[in-house]
């Protein structure tokens, strides 16, 4: 194999890289998103007794919050 052609393939794999990366990113923010939903139909079902009914789904969203942001590519190749 020729430098251009392992370069190339190398690149290939970088790229491939990246957007395994950026989809697996997207889905923990979509799941987070879903989460929310649950929580604000939840608060709403509830009323005033969503604090002690919905807190594990509060508590959930939060630690999604914190854990499940969406990271571009730059992220890993640094």
């Amino acid at each position: 194999m020729s430098l251009n052609q392992l370069r190339a393939e190398e690149i290939k794999a970088k790229f491939e890289e990246r957007d395994a990366h950026i989809r697996e990113s997207w889905v923990r923010a979509m799941e987070a998103r879903l989460v929310r939903d649950e929580l604000e139909k939840c608060q709403k079902g509830e009323g005033v007794n969503h604090y002690e009914n919905c807190k594990w789904l509060s508590e959930k969203y939060l630690n999604m919050l914190a854990e499940n942001k969406v990271q571009g590519y730059k992220h890993i190749d640094v």
